[in-house]
């Protein structure tokens, strides 16, 4: 039975914007990138090839930065295939698709363009604005962390997790990720998907700077050294932090499962692990209450503002795209053609 796989290869981050795109066409023969103004067009000639493969074959399919009205990619690897809306540096041999030859192509409107793209740049700078309050709040719980019982509860895991697999010669493929990002419809993510196949999933609770993303790196490393393919899952604020490690043939995922990714253990298999209760002197929420809150809200403050100025981008990007109609039945056909007579 054929399966769809969604999950994010760029994000809206304290870091600017991420591209996770490389490390997910491994061995993927065929790399095509569209080019065309419209993502509306570009985002409808994807859906096409999902119609096209759905019900036959395995389909990820790639969620897009911009909103939920889009999608940024689809990979095909059984039929080693791959369709971006835009190309990366790291894309090679990657094959350019012009929709242009295919359908009309409007004047852009340059000054609606800047004008999205400053509304982005001003979001990332409210983001990290953000993080480095963030941080701020994180040294309260460092501070007052058992870091010897971290180290113990975390190779307790490990143990647990790979008793029955040898250490490999060759190190597992990582898959880099995101489950959700920032967005101009909001915050969003897609975990309910993701977990929902997963017999293992174990929910990670905890306060900032409790260990969460240090703990999860430590099983990913663990599981690559056992020759075990892994989907590393980044976080969509801070993409040098960890949200969650998936490996498949362990039917087994844990993940960060707390605002504002925030789930609960709903079937069989689902376990909860609180960091906060493990590993952080008692009481330390209560002593550092009112700093705790402030720094809390002052973050948040920079998360909705720049949030705002996504709406904002958003709002540009609607004018750009209603510009464009999208072409007939014939025309995408067309498109499709090109595209599968090209695969090798």
């Amino acid at each position: 039975m054929s399966q769809k796989t969604y999950y994010y290869v760029h994000g809206h981050t304290a870091s600017g914007k991420q591209d996770f795109s490389q490390s997910n066409i491994k061995n993927i023969k065929n790399v095509f990138v569209l080019t065309h103004p419209s993502l509306k067009v570009k985002t409808a000639v994807i859906r096409k090839f999902v119609n096209f493969y759905e019900g036959q074959l395995n389909l990820e399919i790639i969620k897009s930065v911009h909103g939920n009205d889009y999608l940024d990619g689809l990979i095909v690897r059984n039929k080693s295939v791959a369709l971006f809306t835009e190309s990366t540096p790291e894309f090679e041999d990657m094959l350019n698709v012009n929709l242009g030859n295919f359908f009309d192509i409007k004047n852009t409107d340059y000054e609606v363009l800047d004008k999205e793209k400053l509304a982005i740049e001003n979001a990332y700078n409210d983001f990290s604005a953000g993080l480095k309050i963030h941080d701020d709040l994180e040294e309260i719980y460092i501070s007052q962390m058992d870091f010897a019982r971290a180290d113990e509860l975390t190779k307790e895991f490990i143990e647990k997790l790979l008793y029955s697999q040898p250490i490999s010669e060759t190190k597992g493929h990582t898959y880099h990720r995101l489950f959700g990002t920032n967005t101009s419809d909001g915050v969003v993510n897609v975990v309910p998907e993701i977990i929902q196949g997963v017999n293992n999933v174990y929910f990670i609770k905890g306060r900032a700077g409790t260990g969460k993303s240090t703990f999860m790196k430590k099983i990913a490393n663990a599981c690559t050294e056992h020759g075990l393919d892994i989907e590393l899952y980044h976080c969509s604020f801070d993409p040098n932090s960890i949200d969650m490690v998936l490996v498949r043939d362990l039917d087994f995922c844990i993940f960060d499962s707390t605002d504002p990714h925030e789930f609960f253990p709903k079937k069989d298999g689902d376990c909860i692990i609180d960091l906060y209760e493990e590993l952080v002197t008692p009481g330390t929420d209560e002593k550092y209450a009112d700093k705790i809150s402030e720094l809390n809200n002052r973050y948040k403050s920079y998360m909705k503002k720049g949030i705002e100025n996504l709406k904002k981008a958003g709002q540009y990007r609607d004018q750009i795209e209603e510009k464009y109609a999208l072409p007939g039945e014939n025309e995408f056909n067309k498109v499709v053609e090109n595209i599968i007579n090209q695969i090798s």
